[in-house]
């Protein structure tokens, strides 16, 4: 029995629980935690805004070390660090044939499965796949990457998702190139990781925007150059800091019609918006067809920063171990699992950056 943190329905609270894991099966890894961030994505798992199977163990974002595998696992033994990865790709669909593994039709298949059980013998799935808020999780093999050398184990856990997310955003989705200016709405775990990435691709100007003027510290420490506190008149304020022009990339990490609007606003004749929040259905944003025309701009979905984990955590490494790139700035509170509903409410509140669960 392991202590957990159980989603027993969409829009219930979470339930700090024991939960009972089996042994790792063939293709199976078990995993003792040693961190997992608290990532937007958990909270939209929560409210209904993505749909999975419930009830669930939730947590995606995790770093820790292998108790045992199961047969046939051979990239990994006991005692290994690793690195957990919520959306493996399955290197048989048409997106991992031609290579956007970050778009794989099976990613997801395996929340579908039953991952653990509570005492009472309720059958629980994954989460996002690896079920990351609990002392121990058990998962399939391609779902945990080796930890790069040199780097504490909890700060690790946020390569899972923030970082890699943030990275790719900047480096493969918006493709930043040196001297260009980015404005970046939304100052969480991913916006401080996308400030970071701009800031390594020689970005001229970086212009973090956030709701809270608290953040204003912690942007620039992570490479902001300029900080705007939100408002209806955003766009404006970015334009005057970018010679009246606008900025060259503008990437969202909220996920709201109203600030992917804004992005969209904030670019130059020509510039280009990458949307990494997730929204939710009702989220609708609209543009008319005369203005895609005279702005020539471009608009881009962005799924996990475009991003393949094999190829670029032994990049990430580089830029962290270098000093290039701060994992640890990242992280505004380190909590306990208890800690996690009140994450949750910060997050809803937009205060701090990364809260990370440490076991």
């Amino acid at each position: 029995m392991v202590r957990a943190a159980v989603l027993p329905a969409v829009g219930a609270p979470l339930e700090i629980t024991d939960i009972e894991l089996p042994e790792p099966g063939p293709g199976q890894v078990s995993v003792s935690l040693a961190a997992a961030g608290v990532c937007h994505s958990d909270l939209s798992l929560s409210n209904g805004t993505m749909r999975l199977p419930v009830p669930a163990v939730l947590g995606h974002e995790g770093a820790g070390t292998v108790l045992a595998v199961g047969e046939g696992v051979t990239h990994v033994a006991a005692g290994d660090p690793v690195v957990l990865n919520w959306a493996p790709s399955c290197g048989a669909c048409f997106h991992c044939g031609i290579g956007e593994v970050w778009l794989c039709a099976d990613a997801l298949k395996g929340a579908a499965n039953i991952h653990a059980r509570t005492a009472d013998g309720t059958e629980l799935h994954p989460g996002l796949n690896v079920a990351a808020f609990a002392q121990e999780t058990v998962v399939a093999a391609n779902c945990v990457l080796p930890a790069p050398a040199g780097i504490p184990l909890d700060d690790a856990a946020l390569l899972g998702c923030a970082v890699l997310t943030g990275y790719g955003a900047v480096h493969h989705s918006a493709r930043v190139r040196e001297g260009e200016s980015v404005v970046v709405f939304g100052i969480g775990g991913v916006g401080l990781a996308v400030l970071q990435a701009a800031r390594i691709a020689g970005a001229s100007k970086i212009i973090a925007v956030d709701v809270s003027p608290e953040k204003e510290e912690l942007a620039r420490r992570a490479g902001a150059t300029d900080y705007v506190v939100a408002s209806d008149t955003t766009p404006r304020a970015v334009r005057k800091l970018t010679g009246g022009q606008g900025a060259d990339v503008a990437v969202e990490c909220v996920g709201r019609s109203a600030t992917i609007r804004g992005a969209w606003e904030s670019t130059r004749r020509g510039g280009r918006a990458t949307v990494v929040g997730i929204g939710g259905k009702d989220q609708q944003v609209t543009f008319n067809a005369l203005e895609i025309f005279h702005w020539g701009r471009s608009l881009t979905g962005c799924v996990y920063g475009n991003s393949d984990p094999a190829r670029d955590l032994p990049v990430l490494a580089e830029h962290i171990r270098a000093g290039r790139f701060d994992l640890s700035m990242m992280v505004t509170e380190r909590i306990s699992l208890d800690g996690i509903p009140a994450a949750f409410d910060n997050m809803i509140a937009g205060k701090g950056g990364r809260a990370l669960v440490v076991f």
